[in-house]
């Protein structure tokens, strides 16, 4: 069979190379390089492990690439699928199911049908914990990762410690180190099923680095793993506004001032924006909370409370948007 080289010697013009997953095989780094070097060739190379970011790897590329982080469909690029398949729901239809089934690709070929929806998100999930954690990682213990996982998943946008999770274990009749929990979590982290978000002490201006709160990459894996999204809403509506920050470039912190916490910090290019994410308020102590956090921030960066209201109760400078909205519109408009 032709080498790629040869191939590429036989064809005319610029080829164009897409390796996927190729970070499982040895050596892959110094395959991409000599493409570079000896090949008239536009090499893409993709794969769903962090560590393809390594220094390493970078040194053997020789900064000769462009890396871009692909995300699952935002809830825009939802709607634009659903078009394209020629299905006719409204938004607040759309959103509905994307609250549940979270922003896989594929799913949106299988829109009417729930139950191969439901046993595709559970094969990624599957695959995601017993190939490129578990089995990259030489994990015997299968049933304790797993149980780790779904403490995590059961508690998105909750800080967490070593100490809730021992604690939860101990009920289950397991022990366990802090030291074995944080390699599970960051060999979670490393295979981009898990996402930490670092607290920031808007007081002193510095990182918390013992304090995180973890987010899952889609929370339609969420479902696979832990089931019912809308048992737990608020969670979930954290998890992909959470997302859609990222999606635009932020660098994100959780926001602590003295005892209140604001859910998000982005930051880019020097600029703050502040986002409460809320499901309703639905009363005046449910606005309260949501508004009066902004109270001692005393910068005039944008502050945000986003709730599934279609009301608007913006006030004192604080701008209220519904989620939907907030969603389906272009990026830009609002952050």
């Amino acid at each position: 069979m032709p080498s790629i080289k040869q191939k590429t010697q036989q064809t005319k013009g610029k080829v164009y190379v897409f390796l996927d997953e190729i970070q499982v095989l040895p050596g892959w780094e110094k395959l991409a390089n000599s493409c570079f070097t000896e090949l008239n060739t536009d090499l893409f190379v993709s794969g769903s492990n962090a560590q393809m970011l390594s220094p390493e790897y970078a040194t053997y590329l020789g900064g000769r690439y462009v890396m871009f982080t692909v995300y699952p469909f935002s809830f825009r690029e939802a709607l634009s699928a659903l078009k394209l398949h020629g299905k006719t729901l409204t938004p607040k239809e759309t959103f509905e199911r994307y609250l549940v089934f979270g922003g896989m690709p594929f799913i949106y070929q299988l829109y009417s049908d729930d139950f191969s929806i439901r046993q595709y998100l559970r094969d990624i999930a599957d695959s995601i914990i017993l190939k490129d954690i578990t089995g990259r990682y030489n994990i015997r213990d299968i049933d304790l990762l797993k149980r780790i996982i779904l403490f995590l998943c059961s508690n998105l946008g909750s800080m967490f410690s070593t100490a809730s999770i021992q604690n939860y274990l101990k009920h289950e009749k397991r022990n366990i180190s802090w030291e074995t929990i944080y390699n599970y979590i960051d060999h979670c982290k490393t295979a981009c099923l898990l996402l930490p978000v670092q607290q920031e002490n808007l007081s002193g201006k510095q990182l918390l680095r013992a304090s995180e709160k973890i987010y899952i990459t889609d929370h339609g894996l969420r479902e696979a793993i832990d089931g019912n999204n809308r048992r737990d809403i608020s969670r979930i509506l954290e998890n992909i506004i959470y997302l859609e920050l990222l999606r635009n470039n932020y660098q994100i912190t959780v926001g602590k001032i003295d005892a209140n916490e604001i859910d998000f910090i982005a930051h880019k290019n020097g600029e703050k924006v502040y986002v409460q994410v809320t499901y309703l308020l639905a009363s005046p102590e449910t606005i309260e909370r949501g508004f009066a956090v902004y109270a001692k921030v005393k910068d005039n960066f944008p502050k945000y409370v986003l709730s599934m209201d279609e009301f608007d109760m913006s006030r004192d400078g604080i701008k209220h948007i519904n989620i939907i909205d907030f969603l389906s519109t272009q990026p830009g408009v609002y952050i």
